[in-house]
């Protein structure tokens, strides 16, 4: 018959990102809540990066991809960032709001 298809570690990474980032864009479309969308949106953000990470694996005995390595790197920094923005214009927008 053939060789039988092995599920491999990156694939596995892979299918696990596009759940997360599918996942994540399900919830940042549904929730009503600014918390809940941001939430999502670091989930869909987390996916991506292990999407970036399972993309750098290149086989067995050799390095990875540096350049998906350097995308993850700085995605993540910049998800941070973004997220504590985030958190301080929810806070801020929060704040007018009850003064009204």
């Amino acid at each position: 018959p053939g060789p039988q298809p092995t599920m491999t570690t990156a694939l596995l990474y892979g299918l696990a990102g596009v759940g997360l980032a599918v996942l994540g864009l399900r919830g940042s479309l549904a929730q009503v809540s600014l918390l809940r969308r941001l939430l999502a949106l670091n989930l869909m953000g987390s996916g991506v990066f292990l999407m970036l990470g399972a993309v750098a694996y290149r086989g067995p005995g050799l390095p990875p991809d540096p350049v998906p390595q350097a995308l993850v790197l700085t995605g993540i920094v910049v998800a941070v960032s973004a997220t504590a923005l985030a958190l301080a214009l929810g806070r801020r927008l929060r704040e007018t709001q009850d003064r009204d």
